[in-house]
C-alpha cells in the first residue's frame, strides 16, 4: 500500500517534469546539445541507470551516431567501438515500434555485449519519429527497482514526441544559420570571382572556396580539351591536390566526363558501386563518395566541379550540399565565362593586330622593297650595254632571287588577293604556288561567298598551315582542299595521300595543331583530325558564320 501511494504521489512530479522537459527541449537550438539533454531527461524520468540515443543513418539500416548517459569515459574506452545497430538495437531500427524487455541479455535476438561492457537487464526502447520518418531510437536500461512499467513507456513516448518537434526546430535553426553563412560566403565568392581576371587563379580560388563551403576533403575543377575528348584537372584543393592537377580523364569513360556531357549534377554515395566511375582519381585520394556538378552557361558546359568525401563520420554529401554546390557552380560558371571571354577578346584583338601588321608589312615589301628590286633589275639591263652581260649575271640572279623571296613573303604575310578579291582567289594563289614549288598536285574547290572577313582570314591561315605540313611532313603526291558553305557554318576539308601519322605519338605543337585549334576556338569553331600511319591525313575545320 505504501508503494502504491508513493507511485501516485510521484506521478504529478513526473508529469510536471515532463512538461518542464518539453519546454527545455523546445528552447534548445543546438542539435548536438539537444540530443544529449534528451537522453538525460529520459534517464531521469524513468529512474534508469543507463540511457542512449542512436541516430539512424540515411540508409535506414544502421546507426551513424550514438549518444550515451551513465557510461563513464573509462568504461567507454574499455568497450571500444560504439554499436552500429545490430542485435536488439537492430530490431528497433527495423520494426520501428516500442520494445520493452525483462532481461535484455536473455532475448534470443541479442548478440551479447563486448568485453568490459557493464551488465544490463531491463530494457526499454522507443523510436523518435519526425514526420513519419524514424530519426533515431531512445534506449533505456537497468531501471532502479525492477522492470520498466507501462507508465514509463507512456512517459518516454510523450518525451519522444516532444523531442521530435524540438529536433525539427533545432534542425531548421541550424539549417537557417548554415544557409545564412553559406549565402554570405557565396556572395563573397561571387565578388571575388568576378574581380579575378587571371583564369588559373580564378579556378584555384573557386576550388578552395567550394571545399570550405562543403567541408569536403578535396575539390577539383576539370575543363574540357579543345576537341572535347578529355577533361583536364586545372585546379584542386585539399588532400593530395598536387597529384590531381594536370591529370586527364577521358570524357566518355569517366563519371566526371559523363556528368559534364549530360550537363546534370549527380551525387554518388558509394563510388565503388557506380559502374560509370573511373576509380583512378578516387583511388588517389582514397575517396568513397562524390559530387559532380557541371559549370553550365547558356546551356553549354564550360567545365565540371568534382568534390570527394565530406569530412566527419559520414563522408556522403547531402541534398543541401548539392544545392550549395549548384549555386556556387552557377556563379563560378559566369565568372569563368567572363574571364574566358575577356581572354578570347584579348587574343582575338592580338590576332587582328597581327593581321593588320602583316598587311602593312606586305604592302611595304610589295610597294617599296619589291619595286626597288624591280628597278634594280631594269637598271642592270641598261648597265649591260656598257660593261657586257657576263659580269652582271650573278648580280642579276641574286636580285631576281631576292625579288622572288619578297613576293613569296608578301603572299605569306598577307596575300593581297585575300583583301582585294576574297578567299577563293587567295586560296587559288596559295595552292598554285604550292604546286609550283613542291610538285604536289593540288585540287581546290571553293563553294562559299560573302563570308565575314574574320572567317576568311581564319580559313586561309588554317589551309596555309595545313599545306605547309603536307609539304614538310606528309610526303604526299596530291592534296585536296574543299571549302563548302552551309546555312549557319562553313566547313573546310583538307585531305592528302601522304604517310599520315599517329595522333597519340605526335605532339600537337610540332604540327601547328595547337595554333589551329586556338584560332578556331576563338571563333566558336572546331577542328577534327583523322590520321592513320600510311593512309594519309584528313583535316576538317568548321566555323559558324554568326561572327
Amino acid at each position: 500500500m505504501d508503494v502504491e501511494n508513493s507511485v501516485r504521489a510521484a506521478a504529478p512530479d513526473r508529469l510536471r517534469l515532463l512538461v518542464e522537459s518539453g519546454i527545455a527541449l523546445s528552447s534548445e537550438l543546438s542539435l548536438e546539445a539537444l540530443l544529449h539533454r534528451l537522453v538525460g531527461l529520459a534517464v531521469e524520468l524513468t529512474s534508469a541507470r543507463y540511457g542512449a540515443l542512436g541516430v539512424i543513418d540515411r540508409t535506414g539500416t544502421a546507426l551513424e551516431q550514438f549518444i550515451t548517459v551513465g557510461v563513464d569515459d573509462e568504461e567507454r574506452a574499455t568497450i571500444g567501438d560504439l554499436p552500429h545497430g545490430r542485435g536488439i538495437l537492430g530490431v528497433l531500427i527495423r520494426e520501428r515500434e516500442t520494445l520493452q524487455l525483462h532481461d535484455l541479455s536473455q532475448d534470443p535476438r541479442s548478440v551479447g555485449f563486448p568485453p568490459g561492457h557493464p551488465p544490463m537487464h531491463s530494457f526499454l526502447g522507443v523510436p523518435i519519429r519526425l514526420r513519419g520518418t524514424v530519426f533515431g531510437n531512445l534506449y533505456l536500461t537497468e531501471k532502479q527497482g525492477g522492470d520498466f512499467t507501462p507508465g514509463d513507456e507512456d512517459l518516454v513516448q510523450l518525451l519522444a514526441a516532444q523531442a521530435a518537434v524540438a529536433i525539427e526546430n533545432a534542425r531548421l535553426y541550424e539549417s537557417a544559420r548554415q544557409w545564412s553563412r553559406q549565402l554570405e560566403s557565396l556572395n563573397e565568392v561571387s565578388e571575388a570571382l568576378v574581380t579575378e581576371a587571371d583564369l588559373s587563379q580564378l579556378l584555384e580560388l573557386a576550388a578552395t572556396r567550394l571545399r570550405e563551403l562543403l567541408d569536403a576533403r578535396v575539390v577539383m575543377i576539370d575543363r574540357p580539351s579543345s576537341d572535347g575528348a578529355s577533361l583536364a584537372v586545372e585546379a584542386a584543393n585539399g588532400e593530395r591536390a598536387e597529384q590531381l592537377v594536370g591529370m586527364r580523364l577521358e570524357t566518355a569513360r569517366s563519371k566526371a566526363g559523363r556528368a559534364f556531357t549530360r550537363r546534370r549534377s549527380e551525387r554518388v554515395d558509394a563510388l565503388i558501386d557506380d559502374p560509370e566511375v573511373d576509380q583512378t582519381t578516387p583511388r588517389i585520394v582514397d575517396a568513397t563518395s562524390g559530387l559532380f556538378v557541371p559549370l553550365v552557361v547558356r546551356d553549354k558546359a564550360a567545365g565540371i566541379v568534382v568534390a570527394y568525401d565530406k569530412r566527419g563520420a559520414d563522408p556522403r554529401f547531402t541534398d543541401a550540399d548539392m544545392r550549395i554546390a549548384e549555386a556556387f557552380a552557377n556563379r563560378a560558371a559566369i565568372a569563368l565565362e567572363l574571364a574566358d571571354r575577356v581572354g578570347r577578346e584579348a587574343v582575338r584583338a592580338l590576332l587582328q593586330g597581327q593581321e593588320t601588321e602583316r598587311a602593312r608589312l606586305a604592302r611595304e615589301l610589295h610597294d617599296e622593297t619589291g619595286q626597288a628590286l624591280a628597278s634594280i633589275l631594269l637598271g642592270l639591263k641598261a648597265l649591260e650595254r656598257d660593261v657586257g652581260e657576263e659580269p652582271l649575271v650573278q648580280l642579276r640572279e641574286l636580285v631576281a632571287s631576292a625579288l622572288g623571296d619578297v613576293r613569296r613573303l608578301t603572299v605569306e604575310l598577307r596575300p593581297p588577293a585575300l583583301d582585294d578579291f576574297g578567299l577563293q582567289a587567295a586560296l587559288e594563289r596559295l595552292t598554285t604556288v604550292l604546286e609550283e614549288r613542291s610538285g604536289v598536285q593540288t585540287e581546290l574547290n571553293v563553294a562559299a561567298s560573302s563570308l565575314p572577313p574574320i572567317v576568311e582570314t581564319a580559313l586561309y591561315r588554317i589551309v596555309q598551315e595545313a599545306l605547309t605540313n603536307v609539304v614538310k611532313h606528309a610526303h604526299a603526291r596530291s592534296v585536296s582542299v574543299v571549302v563548302a558553305q552551309g546555312p549557319s557554318s562553313v566547313r573546310c576539308v583538307i585531305e592528302d595521300d601522304g604517310q599520315g601519322f599517329s595522333p597519340d605519338a605526335v605532339r600537337e605543337g610540332a604540327l601547328g595543331l595547337v595554333g589551329m585549334r586556338e584560332r578556331l576556338h576563338l571563333l566558336g569553331g572546331r577542328l577534327e583530325i583523322q590520321a592513320t600511319p600510311g593512309r594519309g591525313t584528313t583535316l576538317v575545320a568548321e566555323l559558324p558564320l554568326d561572327q
